[in-house]
């Protein structure tokens, strides 16, 4: 379904649009607190994304190196083209080891790839266990948002959901107390785990170490306490030395949550004492983001959420009405360059107004980016007849200006004697707008007016 119908069904029910909305608006104002607190902070921003466009410049040498050097701290690298190398090289790791129980922390690559219903196809128990994840994942849905999951769901759902899954008291919908029996159900789940997986934040090329960024500590202990550690990554996530981080890590938790740091930022150099450390480097269609100049600075995204929750769009419209792993304006740029026809509605859930590139830690250009994207679906003819015959119609009265003005003023008079009549062709935009009062003299009359005095 296009994101349109899918915006439809989630405003059905005003009272959670709103509310989605104002809980995001409260994380994008504490975005807002969180960066004016530094005085450098456009500074970091600049940094950040320089940083981001050397490593697009000089990836290939920067994964060679990242590989040798993880290579040195004991680690097991493995190279996935696609979603479907990467399931099977998890797989495989897994199978090989008799794995039965696996515990992952959140990692949209994963998502990306569909390794849950992969792995529980293989008969393998999977246990997210990021709080958020785990609320989704037993309700069988997927996360609405890369930060906040279960940002679409009130806490007493959450409470109707554990006490059928979890068994908790009928009626229980106090946050404290839902965390505390989450934690209580995922200790178990820890403790059995044969192996942990998690996402990778960062990957440094020059010391061949990985960084997870957590506020649970569920990634620590998934990879604490089993001796298999499988961290999946895309190519995307290299940055040259040690010495970038602090420049990702100050702006990453102000940019997703208004935190200072997130809780755990955990660096990891081989595997632990008696353990395995895999490291599964994916490109999945990065490689062709990368060749397509308009784009490939989406690549340069280190999932804080910032676009999703200041974008109008997505604040009304919730994460499923995108149908893509990742929603909101970054994915509406992701989504259409690996699946076109499908997405081919994503470019046009954006108002342009730029908000998304005004937070965008790493300065991408998103609101330029969907504007490219409207135009190379319609060079594609992906984008719908109606709107292609509507853009030609536009165009060709928009190249005359006889014809444009005729036009214009006919379109007066059918609003002042038949306003009916405009709201009717103008359908799909006033179902859930006023239209302005159109002036009964153009503005060239008026003018024209004033040139006479």
């Amino acid at each position: 379904m296009s994101h349109p119908e899918l915006a439809n069904r989630f405003v059905e029910d005003g009272e959670r649009a709103q509310w989605h909305d104002r809980s995001l608006w409260y994380v994008r104002a504490k975005r807002d607190r969180a960066a004016h607190a530094i005085p450098e902070w456009e500074r970091l921003r600049e940094l950040a994304a320089a940083i981001k466009a050397n490593v697009r410049a000089n990836l290939a040498d920067y994964l060679e190196r990242f590989e040798a050097e993880a290579r040195k701290h004991g680690a097991v690298v493995h190279w996935a083209e696609d979603a479907a190398a990467h399931n099977q090289i998890v797989w495989e790791i897994l199978r090989s080891r008799s794995v039965t129980r696996v515990v992952k922390s959140k990692s949209m690559l994963t998502e990306e790839c569909g390794l849950n219903p992969f792995l529980e196809q293989r008969g393998l128990e999977v246990v997210d266990t990021d709080l958020g994840e785990r609320i989704v994942q037993l309700r069988d849905e997927p996360p609405s948002h890369i930060v906040l999951p279960a940002i679409h769901l009130r806490k007493e759902e959450v409470g109707e959901l554990f006490e059928r899954e979890l068994g908790t008291e009928p009626g229980l919908s106090d946050p404290a107390r839902l965390t505390e029996a989450a934690r209580e159900h995922l200790r178990e789940k820890f403790l059995a785990a044969q192996a942990g997986i998690t996402g990778v934040n960062f990957a440094v090329a020059e010391t061949g170490g990985i960084v997870v960024c957590t506020n649970e500590g569920n990634a620590d202990l998934g990879t604490a306490l089993p001796p298999l550690h499988i961290a999946c990554m895309g190519i995307e996530k290299i940055v040259p030395r040690a010495a970038d981080l602090a420049v990702f890590t100050r702006l990453l938790a102000r940019s997703a949550t208004g935190q200072p740091i997130t809780a755990y930022t955990s660096h990891m150099h081989g595997p632990r004492a008696g353990g395995e450390l895999h490291i599964v480097i994916v490109d999945n269609g990065r490689t062709g983001m990368m060749a397509r100049e308009s784009y490939r600075q989406s690549l340069g995204c280190i999932r804080c959420g910032a676009c999703l929750n200041t974008c109008p769009v997505y604040r009304r419209s919730g994460g499923y009405s995108y149908e893509a792993v990742i929603p909101g304006p970054i994915g509406s740029t992701l989504g259409p360059g690996r699946d076109p026809a499908r997405h081919a509605s994503l470019p046009y859930a954006c108002t342009l107004c730029g908000s998304c590139a005004d937070v965008c830690p790493v300065k991408i250009d998103l609101d330029r980016q969907l504007f490219h994207w409207r135009s190379d679906l319609v060079t594609s003819g992906l984008s719908s007849p109606r709107k292609r015959r509507a853009s030609r119609l536009a165009s060709l009265i928009m190249r005359h200006p006889r014809l444009y003005r005729a036009v214009a003023k006919l379109a007066r008079v059918v609003a002042a004697r038949a306003p009916g009549a405009t709201s009717a062709v103008l359908s799909g935009w006033t179902v859930s707008r006023d239209l302005p009062e159109i002036p009964q003299r153009s503005f060239r009359e008026q003018l024209e007016d004033l040139g006479d005095e």
